[in-house]
């Protein structure tokens, strides 16, 4: 294995020296003004664009027999120790930079006069530049660690995860989303946790921000991961930080508006002889309140009114989780074991009103009123494990392993009434989903040759991925079924196999590269009552990394990547069962703004061809400056196509919502970071760092006519600009962050034009630090609220309009965490 390593996790593999106890080090954290943020934002745009500031743990250098490693499972870039070892390794060659010495806090107590002089233990703890696994990887790979994600005190993963460069969330601010890279959602964005894709019906939700570790950023595909990444890939690596017996409590307390919520976690880290362990626990509660209007129109093609409604929606939840996530480690001699438990248990329970006016129509309003109520639990649990062994040869080999079941049951009543308060509709839905998962995988790894500069590493691997989804539904229209039908059960399983072998070289120390193939073959298969779905596919995918070090040691680099991805249907694409509008009964008709829903069995996977381009300049503090230019072509684009057409739920035709592949698309853009600071740019000497980012996009869909064809949800640009002040001479740090995202529309295939609202969070902290080991932290995410809009027009083949718009609120939310570690 070379020393600048690909996208290989480390901890699996690695056996690094023991780690000293390390002395807490207080965080280069800093502080947020926000006058002035605007055309601090657009100096953004411009050029200094980039990322949250990560601090990056020492990764010690690999023994010489270690050609790669496991994904998902990479030494923690944060902190200032290494993680401990099992096994002695080779020391590391890169020489730690102001390596801190330890004291002891008090003095020792006198020897006797008669003993001999004792020697007075010194503890030095060193660090490394903490882009430096960054700048070794011959693929590209953005590591953000425990500073970045503690820094603003987010209650949520997605409040971390739309700060990084490339990153958009979907949704309104403060209410969540599927996390984007470079614009792009509806499964474009890989999501891994642990290097491992989660099952159907997995959220990112389900795992609180005190429960990872670290976050990387993959921005083209490699080898070793699932090439279903055409945006990306996003790793999320739960806690791994082992430090002999340490303990941390975080207990965290925040208000939106007048509702509470908070979390408390503790974190255990220790080691035993041979075995190592760290657990952490979280308990979390949250009351939220929703609040929106909804305002629907229509027009003749003549542009006469035909449509006036309006629906004001309130709704309340309140939502209990608890976590618990593991990692055991025993070395014994050449053998490695690792087990991962991860066990989430959620319930929440929710209540809604609407009142719907209509002032103008040709049919008769829905209802007049409307109440509902609804609760809903999930268990989740996960049970991962691995066992490597180092041969004789050097090489190693590794089998791993695990199984996940994912519960959830919900149930809902809704009840609409008519002006005069009399019963129109009773809706009753109750559905319960069941997901199984086994997956099985096994690598071997060896280190061909190593002469002076010049390393070559191979690594194959094969993977395996079974899953099974139970779904059951009962939906009910004033006690009648609508979906009988199609069977109150639908059984689907899923089966994944993967082929892939990597190659990997270093020559000199100006060139590296990384060539790799990887063959991947699904097939599902679905059962119920109407329609039966069996769909195959398979695709290899060729990858090429190249990294070129403009000379030896030198801080700038050039990096290109060229790729071929693809995105696979869901399941819940493929599977044919409808879901009904909830809003316009079965037995008359709807509208095209509120469309039933349906799968399609004939679906097949979007493929892409990519090109990333790429220039680093990593700063001498620690700082980064980027630009990264890509460009990816798609063929067999999957959008969803409204039609009106005859079904067998209803009497008369309904407009119902499916998706197709209707052809190809191309998208591009280019993404600028910087981070540093301020003494390591030639401005003053201030506590001052600088974290910040912008991205520019463009797409076009080929069967869409302009303009706005563009690919779906995704917004022309992004940016962040975060400040970070530690105040010198007193324990305080104070920092922000402002993330914009502009309006932007969406034209789709069937005449419908998506519209969505402007985005402008501010976030801000301050970090009080109480003691070495305890600190008290502020923070305000979304401090000034704004009203989030989206709308959708459809324009219909006989010239009429019908418009769509919803104006939802979003809130403030103010917290305080306390952390200690004991």
């Amino acid at each position: 294995m070379s020393k600048r390593s690909s996208l290989r996790p480390l901890s699996a593999e690695r056996q690094a020296p023991p780690a000293p106890i390390s002395a807490f080090k207080k965080p280069d954290l800093g502080g947020l003004s926000t006058r002035g943020a605007r055309s601090a934002a657009a100096a953004a745009l411009l050029g200094a664009a980039g990322a949250a500031l990560a601090q990056a743990a020492t990764p010690n250098e690999p023994p010489p027999s270690e050609p790669s490693r496991v994904p998902g499972k990479q030494l923690a870039p944060t902190g200032p120790a290494a993680s401990p070892s099992v096994a002695p390794t080779a020391p590391p060659t890169t020489p730690p930079t102001t390596p801190p010495t330890t004291l002891p806090t008090t003095p020792p107590a006198a020897p006797p006069a008669n003993a001999p002089a004792a020697v007075q233990r010194v503890q030095v703890e060193g660090s490394q530049d903490p882009n430096e696994a960054r700048r070794r990887s011959t693929a590209s790979r953005i590591i953000y660690g425990r500073e970045e994600i503690e820094r603003m005190g987010d209650a949520t993963v997605g409040e971390i995860l739309k700060r990084l460069p490339g990153v958009t969330l979907g949704g309104r601010p403060g209410r969540g989303g599927d996390p984007r890279m470079r614009g792009l959602g509806g499964g474009y964005t890989q999501i891994l946790v642990d290097g491992e894709r989660m099952p159907p019906g997995f959220s990112l939700d389900a795992i609180e921000p005190d429960q990872i570790e670290r976050i990387e950023i993959l921005r083209a595909p490699v080898a070793e991961f699932s090439a279903r990444a055409i945006a990306g890939t996003i790793n999320i690596v739960l806690r791994e930080e082992f430090k002999p017996r340490q303990n941390a409590l975080r207990a965290f307390f925040a208000m939106e508006e007048d509702r509470p919520q908070g979390n408390l976690t503790w974190t255990r880290g220790d080691r035993q002889g041979p075995m190592d362990y760290t657990l952490t626990g979280t308990v979390s509660g949250r009351r939220q309140q929703d609040e929106n209007t909804n305002t629907i129109t229509g027009f003749k093609a003549n542009g006469a009114p035909v449509l006036a409604q309006q629906i004001h929606n309130r709704s309340q939840s309140d939502n209990a989780a608890a976590l618990l996530s593991g990692r055991w480690r025993w070395q014994l001699g050449r053998d490695r074991w690792e087990i991962q438990p991860f066990v989430n248990l959620s319930r929440a329970q929710g209540r809604g009103l609407s009142d719907l006016e209509q002032t103008l129509g040709l049919i008769p309003p829905p209802y007049a009123q409307a109440d509902s109520h609804s609760s809903s639990h999930a268990e989740q649990g996960r049970l991962a494990g691995s066992w490597m062994r180092v041969l004789n040869s050097g090489a190693r080999l590794l089998w791993r392993g695990g199984v996940s079941v994912n519960l959830s049951a919900r149930e809902s009543e809704s009840m609409q009434r008519g002006a005069d308060g009399g019963l129109l509709r009773l809706r009753q839905d109750r559905s319960r989903i069941e997901d199984q998962s086994l997956n099985l995988g096994g690598r071997y790894s060896q280190l061909i040759a190593r002469q002076g500069n010049q390393d070559h590493s191979v690594v194959a691997g094969w993977e395996v991925q079974l899953n099974r989804r139970l779904d059951e539904r009962t939906l009910l229209d004033n006690g009648v079924s609508r979906l009988a039908d199609f069977g109150d059960d639908v059984q689907a399983a899923t089966r994944r196999v993967a082929l892939y072998a990597q190659n990997e070289w270093e020559i000199g120390k100006v060139w590296g590269i990384n060539l790799g193939l990887r063959w991947e073959g699904i097939n599902t298969v679905s059962d119920s009552a109407l329609l039966k779905v069996d769909n195959t596919s398979s695709v290899a995918t060729p990858l090429a990394h190249f990294v070129w070090r403009l000379a030896p040691g030198s801080r700038d680099q050039v990096r290109l990547s060229l790729t071929r991805s693809y995105r696979t249907p869901s399941t819940a694409q493929l599977i044919g069962r409808p879901v009904l509008s909830g809003l316009y009964p079965v037995d008359g008709p709807n509208q095209p703004t509120s469309p039933d829903r349906s799968g399609n069995p004939l679906l097949k996977p979007e493929i892409a061809r990519g090109v990333d381009l790429a220039f680093e300049r990593f700063l001498p503090g620690g700082g980064v400056v980027s630009a990264n230019v890509f460009a990816r072509h798609i063929d067999e684009l999957i959008r969803n196509v409204r039609t009106l057409q005859p079904v067998v739920w209803s009497p008369v035709p309904r407009w119902v919502s499916s998706p197709r592949n209707i052809g190809a698309a191309q998208t591009a853009g280019i993404e600028l970071e910087a981070r540093f600071r301020a003494p390591d740019v030639g401005l003053p000497n201030w506590p001052l760092t600088v974290r910040s980012n912008a991205s520019r996009f463009w797409s076009r869909v080929d069967q869409v006519p302009g303009p706005n064809n563009r690919l779906d949800q995704q917004p022309n640009w992004t940016a962040n600009l975060g400040l970070d002040w530690a105040a010198r001479g007193v324990p305080w740090t104070w920092g922000g962050n402002l993330n914009l995202t502009p309006a932007y529309t969406v034209r789709q295939i069937d005449g419908q034009f998506s519209e969505f609202g402007r985005k402008r969070v501010v976030d801000a902290y301050a970090l009080w630090r109480l003691s070495p080991l305890t600190g008290l932290r502020f923070s305000v995410s979304n401090a000034q609220p704004v009203d989030f809009l989206t709308r959708n027009t459809s324009e219909l083949e006989d010239g009429s309009v019908q418009r769509q718009e919803v104006l939802a609120r979003t809130y403030a939310v103010w917290g305080a965490r306390l952390e200690w570690k004991f």
